[in-house]
């Protein structure tokens, strides 16, 4: 049976561990401190905004929950993060998206300081991570890599090959898993012959936000998957395809008209040796790197 690597224990094992460097950063008169900027009313990112407000303030963070009116515009939202930048008792900022249209969102996470950069979105910080210098990594690559050490999945001369290449989590995942002396292959959608590149990894990340996308003949027999999409299926098509005779999914899917599935199509995972479910797996350690994430940065700002 394939091991099934739990993303809830593992956030709240993250989340002890920034608790006690909270802790450790009080006794020497220091209180890390989180700005959570948000624009509009999208109930996805309402939920998700107050988890992250929740989680820090739990912690003992100094937290804010920032939100200017709908019609703010890039200037003004540009006059805020410069305040923010400026502001001694702040150590991350993270601006909630989407943003709405009339606001340029990559000119405003750009004018974020790189040090306060606790989403790892900037280019300062995807530099240094190429560079294997100190950077404030992205949350789910950082939490793709978690998982396997606190798994005790082999990183080291292991091959590795990751699906997707977005800016946010395919190219700093395989980075990542590069420093950790991985063999790192990036693939896409273009890739010739996927499935012979998949079928060689040891580790296989799946980024590329298409539902069920890895397949059981994709997966070499034994190997980890990280699976790393979140996709909501509504339709009774789709939900067959990828769940017929799911006693459990089939009563999920009665009662909300929807269940979520991964970029890996559940029958991929028996083929594995260790594999993150959908939900349950890597998703939830996106908020628990954000405190890490936040924390390093209180340190690094004070040369701690």
């Amino acid at each position: 049976m394939p091991k099934v690597l739990d993303g809830a224990t593992i956030a709240a094992e993250i989340k002890q561990d920034v608790a006690e460097e909270v802790k450790a950063l009080a006794a020497r008169g220091v209180k890390p401190g989180l700005a959570v900027v948000q624009v509009g009313h999208v109930p996805a990112s309402e939920i998700y905004v107050r988890n992250k407000v929740q989680t820090s303030k739990e912690l003992g963070f100094l937290s804010e929950h920032i939100t200017p009116a709908e019609t703010v515009t890039t200037e003004e939202m540009l006059a805020l993060i410069a305040t923010l930048n400026a502001r001694e008792d702040i150590d991350g900022i993270l601006v909630q998206l989407p943003l709405p249209k009339q606001v340029d969102a990559k000119v405003l996470l750009d004018a974020i300081a790189p040090e306060k950069d606790v989403d790892g979105f900037h280019p300062v910080n995807a530099g240094r991570l190429q560079a294997g210098r100190q950077a404030l990594a992205p949350c789910t690559p950082a939490g793709v890599i978690e998982i396997l050490k606190r798994s005790g999945i082999p990183i080291s001369g292991a091959n590795a090959v990751v699906v997707g290449r977005s800016d946010i989590v395919g190219k700093p995942a395989a980075m990542l898993l590069l420093h950790e002396n991985a063999t790192v292959t990036i693939c896409h959608s273009k890739t010739r012959d996927l499935g012979a590149v998949t079928r060689q990894a040891d580790i296989l990340v799946a980024a590329i936000g298409r539902p069920g996308f890895i397949t059981p003949d994709m997966v070499k027999p034994g190997a980890t998957i990280i699976d790393v999409g979140i996709n909501r299926i509504d339709t009774r098509e789709e939900f067959d395809k990828f769940f017929k005779g799911n006693d459990k999914r089939e009563a999920a899917f009665a009662k909300r008209g929807s269940v979520l599935v991964g970029d890996v199509h559940p029958a991929a995972f028996e083929v594995s040796g260790a594999y993150t479910p959908v939900p349950g797996g890597v998703g939830l350690l996106t908020i628990a790197m954000l405190m890490a994430n936040t924390v390093r940065a209180a340190k690094i700002r004070r040369g701690m």
